[in-house]
């Protein structure tokens, strides 16, 4: 996992899936990501008061494909 990443700080009543698609701009896959590098962000349930930091970390995206046919060669 890349280290690098922004720190987010919760408002009153955020939730997990709205601050990742407000920062990723999808909650799939995102939601599970931002779990794992927050150990025990779990726990402290699905809204969160004010004032918790979330590292949120920056992904990469790999190209669809590898094998790229250009038509006009």
């Amino acid at each position: 996992m890349n280290e690098n990443g922004v720190t987010y700080i919760t408002r009153d009543g955020d939730c997990l899936d709205n601050i990742c698609w407000r920062h990723y701009g999808r909650s799939s896959g995102m939601v599970e990501l931002v779990l794992e590098a927050n150990h025990g962000l779990a726990e402290k349930g699905a809204i969160y008061c004010e004032n918790i930091a979330i590292f949120l970390p920056e992904v990469i995206t790999k190209p669809i494909s590898d094998n790229v046919i250009n038509i006009w060669d």
